[in-house]
């Protein structure tokens, strides 16, 4: 391993380089637009893997390609590590956000600012680069590789499953490693024991056949906007709970354990409110900020529009108005049920002379792990060894949903282990990954991979 942490060392000039050609790709997902530019990072990922050492092919499905790598030099009775990451992006809009262009990666203060730069491109390029300083020069690895990269992760990848399902015995591995995901802060690694579940939905109000003249049908006309105002009001109460009726019913009581170890972190709420930039906090009442954010259900909206939102004034009464809402799920809450349960919530609550139409868009099943095993050992080791500071436990309230698939087909637990920053604006603009952790943990990945192999 020595001479594979020597080779990274003297190549990480190259690697930065690879790095940013690779974020210069704009794989937005979502946009039809940009499919050209997905297919291109995954061709783009499968020749860098070639070249790293691995036997690659670029397998298709009903949207987005799959980039699958091989390695299997360590022989039948050496363990199989999978792992798994996706070369595709999020939309940069708001673009006039940026302080730089989103596609062109830029370094300020030691960080690589770039949609894509910490979810999840950066982190799966480590991966691709630990390997190839593993195998560089007839180099070898003590467990056996399998590399999954997706197109569809920010779109709720809706094609994996199948295609899991499809090769589930050439993906069959001992454990799954995802890097997708923060370090609890700078200098301090973790390792995640939950992940939220996801239920996203679009709500659609409609009460006329066209917009109107505010003037003259304002006040006996409803107003789809003002409704659906309403009605998102009516998902909590004045403590921050949830009051759909049975939302609560599946939600697993968490061990005093684990919210111990949660009490333990070194987290400061008011730093994090500062950090954010808000003017203050809140949430469900009765749970720390971080019980909130990482084993705790919420609702929130993500985007409302309605009637005219252009410059100037335009007194009109709109015929429709649209939100898009988003449940957080914790075990054991499940994304069908949530829908049931909004449905007839929104029956209920719904005015006369509004109709509400609901669109489901996706979801995903929350994870939670035991916390230990040899799997989160190797990985402590690992950390601790790159880092110089043993890593916490931790959850993350975000979802990827693959990874209760994964453990559900492939029956391989899965490991958590990320390296991005608090506050790296995934999914927002100034996206950003410090080049710090990037070179540290391409080290950390390589003992990693050595950590699995002596389990």
């Amino acid at each position: 391993m020595a001479d594979a942490l020597k080779y990274a060392i003297n190549e990480r000039a190259r690697f930065k380089s690879e790095l940013f050609d690779f974020l210069r790709i704009p794989s937005v997902s979502a946009k039809s637009e940009h499919d050209a530019d997905t297919r291109r990072a995954a061709n783009w990922l499968a020749e860098n893997l070639l070249r790293s050492g691995l036997k690659v092919e670029v397998l298709e499905t009903p949207k987005h390609p799959v980039v699958l790598g091989e390695w299997r030099g360590a022989g039948k009775d050496a363990p199989t590590v999978l792992i798994y990451g996706h070369y595709d992006v999020q939309p940069a809009e708001p673009l006039d956000e940026w302080s730089s262009p989103p596609f062109e990666p830029e370094v300020r203060d030691g960080k690589v600012f770039a949609r894509g730069s910490a979810d999840d491109k950066g982190q799966i390029f480590m991966h691709v680069k630990a390997l190839e300083s593993a195998l560089a020069d007839d180099g070898t690895l003590p467990v056996n590789i399998v590399f999954l990269a997706e197109g569809e992760e920010e779109i709720g990848s809706p094609s994996l499953v199948p295609f899991v399902e499809k090769h589930k015995q050439r993906l069959a591995a001992d454990v799954v490693v995802i890097s997708d995901s923060a370090m609890f802060d700078e200098g301090l690694p973790s390792l995640l024991f939950s992940l939220r579940g996801l239920a996203y939905f679009e709500l659609r109000a409609r009460t006329a056949k066209t917009d109107l003249h505010s003037g003259a049908y304002g006040g006996a006309v409803p107003n789809p906007a003002t409704a659906l105002a309403q009605i998102i009001a009516s998902f909590h109460n004045k403590d921050g709970r949830i009051t759909i009726d049975g939302f609560y019913d599946d939600v697993v009581a968490w061990d005093e354990k684990t919210r111990a170890q949660i009490r333990s972190l070194p987290f400061d709420e008011e730093d994090f409110r500062k950090g954010v930039g808000a003017t203050a906090l809140n949430g469900e009442k009765g749970w720390s900020v971080l019980e909130r954010l990482w084993i705790r259900p919420t609702c929130e909206v993500n985007g409302f529009l309605a009637g005219y939102t252009g410059e100037g004034a335009k007194t009109v009464l709109p015929a429709k108005a649209m939100a898009k809402v988003s449940f957080r799920l914790v075990p054991d809450q499940r994304p069908e049920k949530v829908r049931k349960l909004l449905e007839a919530h929104l029956k209920k609550v719904t005015p006369p002379g509004v109709e509400v139409e609901l669109l489901e868009h996706h979801g995903g099943l929350p994870w939670k792990t035991e916390v230990g095993g040899k799997y989160l050992e190797a990985a402590s080791v690992a950390l601790e060894e790159a880092f110089g500071t043993k890593p916490v436990l931790q959850g993350e309230g975000g979802s990827i949903p693959i990874v209760v698939e994964f453990e559900r087909i492939l029956h391989a637990p899965a490991l958590m282990v990320g390296f991005a920053l608090p506050g790296a604006n995934m999914h927002a603009p100034d996206e950003w990954f410090p080049m710090e952790n990037f070179e540290k943990g391409i080290g950390a990945l390589l003992r990693l991979y050595n950590e699995l192999g002596k389990r």
